[in-house]
């Protein structure tokens, strides 16, 4: 089967080509705002785009995968208005902005190795690309698509008419019965590319521009390092949904109007991880209902806490393959609960295989290896993938070979099915868990009994494991450097 993924942009499944022809994929993926710690559902997608990378590898092909992080010009509005998130997150915390981004920057990257992430070929801050995010604002300007406010520079969307199109956006209505703070722009679709410091006071984050003194506007980071990094046009755009209706709406905007081109031939999007909540009913019973993950309510769950409750990460990564990447998955602890019982299983299977492999020749082997491509080809079927694995293990085929496939297909799944599994409430990464606990608990006393020589030298102890701590009215919770 060929290689074939859903695109956002013409939302039908479409045969995957390069734009060249060439092995070379050249693709962009929206990083994290490293204000706070990321969620489990932020971490969906990545995950997401970790099956691909592998998938697109499995198939071939070299991938140059850019991932960006925020670090400045992310505003807690969409309509370009409220805080700074790395000011917001700064003033929560009684640190420097600095501090805040290389704190959540390393807990980022932290939960990101313990879910078996790979690498991507180079990170990007926005804040070492200021240089480029200046001069792509200066060729907008150039080019007649930009305009200037008392509090910045301003995207002139109605001088791009195929604004709407991307997200299918009603914009006549929109922009009739928009309930944004308009302040000066001239259309709701209108977006800020760079936005001038108040003049009672210095921002945290701010550089000199053509315009004055200010910082960039969230959306055009993504433009400049992506462009920089992988040319005009890329082969693979990916991100969240919730970025499809405005960030990646106007990623494209901005990037087409400069360049002439088109900025992704391909978007991917991944939906949401939904948490329950408990609804009550008029007739007084009450009823369960999921909805969006977010960091905004202040409630969230975290690789930490996941690891707190004595689940490995890479049980998350599992309950990931359970459900395909567009449709919403839903968490409740019992699931995942299930989905560690499930790996616990498979590795009971592949534990016993571990150093059996041999070659790939018989045709049931063969044809198992097929359709595990055809399934991850058919836009990452993972759940499909998954069916087949378990599948080949129960089947007649010779240890070896069942050895061999296994060691394949996890090329994708990405769970170290070629490890025996251990206790992890014992052992994590080659960290004592049992230990950590314990010392985070000779902390509490210290100080609770405000002894803050010994709370700082369990600190410093911990700080020597790798260990990250993060205190909060909630409590401790620790994560992996």
């Amino acid at each position: 089967m060929a290689l074939n993924f859903y695109n956002t942009a013409s939302r039908k499944r479409e045969p995957f080509t390069t734009q060249d022809g060439s092995n070379l994929v050249r693709m962009y993926c929206c990083g994290p705002t490293v204000y706070h710690f990321a969620h489990i559902g932020n971490l969906r997608t990545y995950i997401f785009e970790d099956f691909l990378v592998r998938t697109l590898k499995y198939y071939g092909y070299e991938v140059n995968h850019i991932v960006n992080i925020t670090d400045v010009g992310h505003l807690t509005s969409d309509a370009d208005s409220g805080d700074d998130k790395m000011e917001k997150g700064a003033a929560r915390e009684g640190k420097t902005v600095w501090e805040i981004a290389d704190f959540y920057k390393d807990a980022f990257m932290a939960d990101w190795h313990r879910l078996n992430i790979q690498e991507p070929t180079r990170w990007t801050r926005a804040t070492d690309h200021i240089k480029e995010q200046i001069e792509l604002v200066k060729t907008l300007e150039e080019k007649g698509f930009t305009y200037r406010t008392s509090d910045g520079i301003y995207f002139d969307s109605l001088k791009f008419p195929r604004y709407a199109d991307f997200a299918r956006l009603d914009v006549e209505n929109l922009r009739s019965g928009s309930r944004i703070d308009m302040g000066e722009k001239r259309a709701a679709t209108d977006f800020a590319l760079w936005k001038f410091s108040p003049t009672d006071k210095k921002r945290a984050m701010e550089w000199d521009s053509p315009w004055g003194i200010g910082f960039p506007g969230w959306h055009i980071e993504c433009s400049a390092m992506a462009m920089k990094y992988n040319g005009p046009t890329l082969d693979i755009h990916c991100g969240g949904t919730d970025h499809i209706r405005v960030h990646h709406t106007n990623e494209i905007a901005q990037s087409e109007c400069a360049t002439g081109k088109p900025f992704a031939r391909f978007w991917m999007h991944g939906e949401f991880l939904r948490t329950a909540s408990e609804e009550k009913l008029e007739d007084g019973t009450t009823e369960q209902k999921f909805g969006k993950m977010s960091k905004s309510s202040g409630e969230f769950l975290t690789v930490s806490l996941l690891v707190d409750r004595g689940f490995n990460p890479l049980d998350y990564r599992y309950f990931a393959l359970g459900s395909h990447y567009r449709n919403y998955l839903n968490f409740t602890w019992e699931a995942l609960e299930g989905a560690r019982e499930a790996n616990k299983s498979l590795h009971k299977k592949t534990d016993a295989l571990i150093g059996k492999a041999t070659a790939i020749t018989s045709e049931k082997a063969l044809k198992f290896q097929t359709d595990f491509k055809d399934a991850i080809g058919d836009d990452l079927n993972m759940p499909r993938a998954l069916g087949i694995l378990n599948t080949m293990l129960k089947s007649d085929i010779d240890d070896g070979e069942k050895a061999a496939l296994v060691l394949d297909m996890d090329k994708i799944f990405g769970l170290k099915l070629d490890e025996p599994r251990e206790d992890f409430a014992k052992k994590q990464d080659g960290v004592d868990v049992a230990k950590i606990e314990s010392l985070i608990a000779e902390r509490k006393a210290a100080r609770d009994s405000k002894n803050w020589a010994e709370s700082d030298r369990i600190r410093d102890e911990l700080a020597a494991m790798n260990v990250v701590i993060k205190d909060s009215k909630e409590g401790t919770t620790w994560s992996l450097k």
